[in-house]
């Protein structure tokens, strides 16, 4: 009834943009059994983006991979924020390390403004950690998450 005040998701990317990131996604998650997904907003709701990426982790049903190896690259354009959060196996496997590694790479394309090639380039690198230890198998795995790139507000 009121759905006209309802905001709506920012396209922050360009219809090629996207298809590269998705591309990049759809690459990563060929040789393994885990699971990626990119979450792009315009401002962050928390002070410390981490949090929010748990957050929406949670929101978009992330948490139900059967081997707890999803991960979410997430980024607030207008807050200038970004965090990637990993569910429980594959953060046993990799450690904090890895992820902050991971977040001071996106970051250096970032501050030249590359956004999809820091996007892409470190969804092919969680691609690659998540092959050393949740290898694709082709009798069992399935694709358990969209991959497209998912706008919030």
């Amino acid at each position: 009834m009121f759905s006209f005040f309802r905001k709506k998701a920012v396209q922050y990317f360009s219809e090629e943009e996207k298809q590269i990131i998705t591309s990049a996604i759809k690459a990563a998650e060929r040789s393994t059994s885990g699971e990626v997904r990119v979450y792009i907003e315009s401002k962050c709701r928390f002070v410390n983006a981490l949090d929010r990426a748990v957050e929406v982790f949670n929101k978009l049903e992330m948490y139900k991979t059967s081997q707890q190896n999803g991960v979410l690259v997430y980024v607030a354009v207008k807050d200038r924020q970004l965090a990637i959060y990993g569910d429980k196996g594959i953060h046993e496997k990799v450690g904090d390390v890895f992820w902050n590694t991971s977040v001071n790479k996106m970051l250096s394309h970032f501050n030249t403004e590359n956004y999809v090639d820091g996007i892409a380039n470190v969804v092919k690198d969680i691609g690659e950690a998540l092959q050393s230890y949740f290898p694709y198998d082709i009798k069992t795995d399935i694709n358990e998450l969209p991959d497209d790139v998912v706008f919030g507000k």
